[in-house]
């Protein structure tokens, strides 16, 4: 099965999506994966047993995603548009801020 090409002027390149459909895909998606790879890095923290860098790290994470929902357009938002821009917002720039001051608020011993 072949896909249909757009038309496009003579010599010139084909856009990214028919070039390399990975690649495209992976930069489409982006904002999700910057988040992804800091919860990873909290993960890896937590699993070092410096679990309250790590809780940092990933509440951290999550006002990342918050802040690229609010200021990125719709179309490059990509997989972190879940709900409506409001509610993702405040879900989760609220749950990333309760994470970091629960885990800050907890006296080391």
């Amino acid at each position: 099965m072949t896909r249909p090409r757009p038309a496009t002027r003579p010599g010139a390149r084909p856009p990214l999506y028919l070039r390399r459909p990975l690649l495209a895909g992976f930069l489409r998606q982006w904002p999700l994966l910057a988040c992804i790879v800091v919860v990873a890095a909290g993960l890896l923290l937590v699993a070092a047993e410096r679990w309250r860098a790590g809780l940092v790290l990933m509440g951290l994470a999550l006002v990342l995603a918050g802040l690229f929902r609010l200021l990125l357009p719709v179309r490059r938002i990509g997989f972190l548009a879940v709900r409506s821009r409001p509610a993702d917002i405040a879900l989760m720039l609220g749950a990333g801020a309760v994470l970091v001051l629960s885990v800050l608020t907890i006296p080391r011993t």
